[in-house]
């Protein structure tokens, strides 16, 4: 039996489609996703780093969907599916499993007229994998990717009244594709597909000269903060930048003309203390009117490394060396699947991991909405971002001399590098973020030199692991050791002498908590046999913590515990799947994680 929720109507609904939107009964549903109806679908402003939050429209809700054979344009729509949630996932409400000879087609209408001296963009979060855009019958765009927010300029295509918009998806999860975990057989380590609108689509609009985006340079030794905004549009006479720098609602420095700000006596950002300034930035044109307004905000906060007395690499925050420990956090929901329910959910998830203890998430092979960053930013957690991967798997040598790699065709190579790039230039003011992770292990590991030398080139203020867990290679920051369940790191070899060391995966102690699995029935697993008991699963749990510790008085910089929650047959969370079981507490994780003083 199906139940159906009540709907808010937000857009003209065509008749021949049905208004229906339900949830099935037979699924996990989280408490977030209980209270998910097409009226509170993912709310709020999604870009909270860059914000004209009074010139933004929501386009979540519910939209008209098909999916067809080939790519022919439907001559009719099967139903309602509710943006932002992918079409296999039930807060959808369609719960389809795309196959790669399918298209996947959206269309809802819209009203808007666009302010005069403006432009209306049209943004999309993210959309997997391959999307076309089209508004009132025309081709606006079209974007290939998995994971980074795009936009198109849609002004000249919209009319007066209401508007048609239009989305076709092909999504084949394909080998060459930023996959993460997706596969269309999951089991193992593998999970359910994700196809089409998975992240938020809104409306802006904004003035025919704007400020497009923003890089910010902290300078702890300086006392500075360079801000340096990208104009687009066409020159104003006269026009100039005026950035405001505030702390708590206080002025604390200004810039006009130049666009480094001093400030006196800065709060540096940490973990333990995460200030945050507030920054305005103003377009103005001669005559002194502001042309564009956009908020922003700022950490004064530096990363480093430093060789301490026994000759081993450590990570420095603000020239103070940090031992960073966290999860491997995969950001799987079992009603969203990639999309958690709300935000509210997905802070849920973070303010665990502070309580417990943990100053790091290590984000594994996904990229989440905006917001989840931005509140690792106002809470004080590191984030280690990983690139999604790819298919295609090389030997696995893992840390031994003379590895392989892959050879890709050189389409898909520059593919991957402008998803890396799009990720890298999307989150790059965001503090919390510490370290770039561009391969998992060997997974679609290749022309690894070259890779770590353009992230090199393009963020040259964090560390690069230039892949966790997989096979070195002499470029980067960072030598990597996936080993479960116990860690383990290789001192003896010396060609590691000039890298931080960390044990990027390890863990995985297993423990099923009866009424709380996604699927009884397939294989409930975790690294080694499944302990018997709750306390067995604990003890195994400090165990391995213990020896890690021994490891870091070794020379070992930073670990990762898999994982945060269980996802699907993976039953080696923290938590439960559905969030409702602590196997262990953070206020007992916290005590035994404070007690190392890291």
């Amino acid at each position: 039996m199906r139940t159906c929720l009540p709907i808010v109507c937000l857009m003209v609904i065509c008749p021949m489609v049905s208004a229906q939107w339900t949830l099935p009964d037979d699924v996990m549903l989280t408490r977030w996703g209980k209270k998910v109806s097409p009226d509170n679908a993912w709310p709020e402003y999604p870009r909270p780093q860059f914000r004209r939050q009074d010139k933004w429209k929501n386009l979540n809700g519910l939209w008209d969907y098909a999916v067809v054979k080939g790519t022919e344009k439907p001559s009719s729509y099967d139903g309602r599916i509710l943006v932002p949630f992918a079409i296999e996932s039930a807060l959808s409400g369609v719960g389809h499993l795309l196959s790669p000879d399918e298209t996947l087609w959206y269309r809802r209408t819209l009203e808007h007229s666009t302010p005069a001296g403006h432009r209306t963009l049209l943004h999309f979060e993210a959309v997997d994998y391959e999307c076309t855009v089209f508004v009132n019958g025309t081709e606006i765009g079209k974007h290939v990717g998995s994971s980074d927010p795009f936009r198109f300029d849609i002004t000249a295509a919209l009319k007066s009244g209401s508007n048609d918009l239009i989305v076709r998806v092909v999504d084949r999860t394909a080998p060459e594709q930023t996959l993460g975990k997706q596969t269309l057989e999951p089991k193992g380590i593998y999970y359910t597909r994700v196809s089409g609108i998975w992240q938020t689509v809104w409306l802006e609009d904004v003035p025919n000269r704007h400020i497009a985006m923003v890089k910010m340079k902290p300078r702890i030794s300086e006392g500075t903060l360079r801000v340096l905004p990208t104009l687009s549009g066409k020159p104003i006479e006269g026009e100039h930048l005026r950035i405001t720098v505030a702390k708590d609602g206080k002025q604390v420095g200004t810039a006009d003309a130049s666009l480094s700000v001093r400030i006196e006596n800065p709060q540096l950002w940490s973990p333990e203390s995460p200030h945050l300034y507030d920054i305005t930035m103003e377009l103005v044109d001669g005559d002194g009117t502001v042309i564009d307004r956009v908020e922003t905000y700022a950490a004064m906060r530096e990363i480093g490394v430093q060789r301490g007395p026994a000759g081993h690499i450590r990570m420095t925050l603000n020239n103070k060396v940090v031992f960073q420990y966290g999860p491997l956090d995969q950001g799987w929901w079992p009603d969203g699947l990639l999309t958690p329910p709300s935000d509210e959910a997905m802070r849920f998830d973070v303010d665990y991991l502070k309580q417990a203890g943990f100053n790091m998430i290590r984000k594994h092979i996904k990229v989440e909405p905006r917001r989840f960053y931005s509140y690792c930013d106002r809470i004080g957690m590191l984030v280690w971002q990983d690139m999604p991967s790819t298919g295609g798997r090389p030997f696995w040598s893992k840390l031994a001399p003379n590895p392989v790699e892959d050879e890709w065709p050189r389409p898909q190579h520059e593919q991957f590098m402008t998803e890396l790039k799009a990720m890298v230039n999307h989150l790059r003011n965001h503090p919390s973020i510490v370290m770039w992770v561009p391969f998992n292990e060997r997974w679609g590991q290749h022309e690894t030199v070259q890779v770590g030398q353009a992230m090199e080139n393009l963020d040259v203020t964090r560390l690069l692991n230039i892949a966790s867990g997989g096979n070195f290679f002499p470029v980067g920051d960072v030598v990597d050791r996936h080993n479960y369940p116990e860690p383990m790191f290789p001192f003896e070899d010396r060609r590691f002498n000039d890298y931080v060391k960390v044990v990027g995966e390890f863990g995985g102690h297993g423990f099923v908590v009866r009424g709380h699995q996604w699927n009884p029935e397939m294989r409930n697993w975790g690294y080694g046999d499944l302990p018997e008991t709750e306390q067995e699963y604990k003890q195994r749990y400090r165990k391995s913590f213990d020896e890690l510790m021994r490891l870091r008085h070794r020379g070992v910089a930073g670990a990762v515990y898999t994982q945060t929650t269980d996802v699907e047959g993976e039953v080696n969370g923290l938590m439960t799947y559905d969030r409702e079981v602590q196997k262990i507490s953070a206020e007992e994780l916290s005590e035994l994680h404070n007690a190392a003083k890291f």
